[in-house]
């Protein structure tokens, strides 16, 4: 039986070692906050930092996607950094202070968290939060009602939109709806039924109310509450794109036909010359006249209806038959085999292409030894971004446009040289055993309170400015 000096001893080492633990997730999260700035998970292929970390530091797409958040916030509060450094606050309590925005008294905030517990911390931001998203409501008047789009400079679509609740409701319903079925779809498409229980975790604890949906989730587990559709959000944002794609071409589909022909597809001309070699001289445009790159004709007729059309003197004289460039058959065997885009690092299973490795233009045959499934991003970058997709036997090999080897698996660094506490002395930490330890008195906290105290500490920014 251990005996109460050996029990305290170990509780002192637990609490130390968390101390150490703290600091040295700060100074990970400093180099993560400079990768990020530099760009170095574009390099790889990586649609953000978040897909980078999730790959190459075995952490869940939710958690890495909050993790690269909390890094860049840090960088705006050098207060709570230090102390986060010192091993005086936890990565839970620093996640929840890094979501109060427009920070004016960063010391009365440190202050504040010293004394609250990481679960009381996480409810008063949560009600924080709730304040000021009302007032920013109240203080925007009635509601307006609009819709306007312009286009980015590479051609993209950009919508803007505001409605009243109720039709706001009724847009989200739809795209819920729409939503649901993908994942309905996708789910329907697997060969073997999964475990419930295996495929659908529980809500992460450690990652926030305000993080996107995770990369893998149900109908069910998709969040039903309005989320911040940031760039650090790919996975819900993105479905709910194709979502409202979705919601277009079955307006579409389902509207009756003004004219002949099926109004909702997108049509690309292009010359045999265009997509086989290149040829600059080549037509390759879409229906209204705008130029297209012939490298992006290439990608899209990799998994597209082709329809040959016969001219004489620019004159059209015959339209061939319709034929999918890769047959349904072949695409079930394709999602059966592949089981999601193969890039590596990408978890992606919806948005799907199948990408011939030597395009049929070129006289690459449309076989399952010759397809691999892509990602609309990944597909984008190998056409497109100087990416490559070859074949070695049966393995694929993925290069950068530097000509550097893609890893399928990254390789898992071995620990070695100084122990944790040994790497924080040498970063000039100094942390004592109780570090971490919250000074949190015991009393009840008063929620209404402490709010009124956060709002003077982050006053929320008025409308406008």
């Amino acid at each position: 039986m251990c005996s109460a000096d050996s029990t305290d001893r170990l509780a002192d080492e637990i609490t130390e070692l968390a101390s150490h633990i703290h600091a040295a997730t700060c100074r990970w999260l400093g180099l993560v906050a400079e990768f990020d700035r530099r760009g170095g998970w574009f390099e790889w292929g990586c649609r953000s930092c978040a897909q980078w970390v999730s790959w190459r530091c075995g952490i869940r797409p939710v958690a890495a996607r909050e993790h690269v958040r909390v890094a860049r916030r840090l960088e705006e509060l050098p207060s709570i950094r230090a102390a986060f450094a010192d091993g005086q606050l936890s990565y839970s309590q620093v996640r929840a202070l890094t979501r109060v925005e427009k920070v004016e008294k960063e010391e009365e905030l440190l202050s504040l968290a010293r004394h609250a517990t990481a679960a009381q911390l996480e409810r008063l931001v949560r009600a924080y939060r709730g304040v000021v998203a009302r007032a920013r409501v109240a203080e925007r008047g009635g509601p307006e009602r609009f819709v306007t789009w312009s286009h980015d400079d590479d051609g993209s679509l950009l919508l803007r939109a505001r409605l009243p609740a109720e039709e706001g409701a009724v847009l989200v319903a739809a795209l819920e709806a729409g939503v649901d079925g993908l994942v309905a779809a996708h789910d329907a498409s697997a060969e073997a039924p999964r475990s419930a229980s295996a495929e659908a975790p529980a809500r992460d604890e450690a990652a926030s109310a305000e993080a996107p949906v995770r990369e893998h989730a149900s109908a069910e587990a998709l969040p039903r509450e309005d989320e911040d559709a940031s760039a650090e959000a790919p996975c819900i944002a993105e479905l709910r794109a194709d979502a409202l794609v979705l919601m277009a071409d079955t307006l579409l589909a389902e509207e009756p036909a003004a004219r002949g022909g099926e109004r909702h597809q997108v049509l690309v001309h292009v010359e045999p010359a265009a997509l086989r070699d290149g040829a600059v001289d080549g037509r390759c445009e879409l229906a209204d006249g705008a130029p297209l790159a012939a490298e992006t004709a290439r990608r899209i007729s990799c998994d597209a209806a082709i329809v040959p059309l016969f001219e004489r003197a620019g004159r059209p004289v015959s339209v061939g038959r319709k034929t999918r460039s890769v047959p349904p058959a072949l695409r079930r065997a394709l999602a059966s085999r592949d089981r999601g885009c193969r890039f590596p690092g990408c978890t992606n299973h919806r948005t799907l292409d199948a990408h011939h490795i030597e395009h049929w233009a070129t006289g690459g045959a449309t076989s399952l030894d010759n397809l691999v499934q892509l990602c609309r991003h990944h597909h984008r970058l190998v056409h497109e971004g100087g990416y490559s997709v070859t074949k070695q036997g049966a393995r694929l090999v993925f290069r950068r446009p530097d000509g550097r080897t893609l890893p399928t698996i990254p390789r898992k660094p071995r620990v070695r040289g100084a122990t944790l506490q040994q790497f924080n002395r040498r970063h000039g930490h100094s942390i004592e055993p109780d570090a971490c330890v919250s000074q949190w008195d015991g009393q009840r906290m008063d929620l209404a309170l402490n709010v009124d105290a956060l709002l003077a500490f982050a006053p929320p920014e008025a409308p406008g400015i």
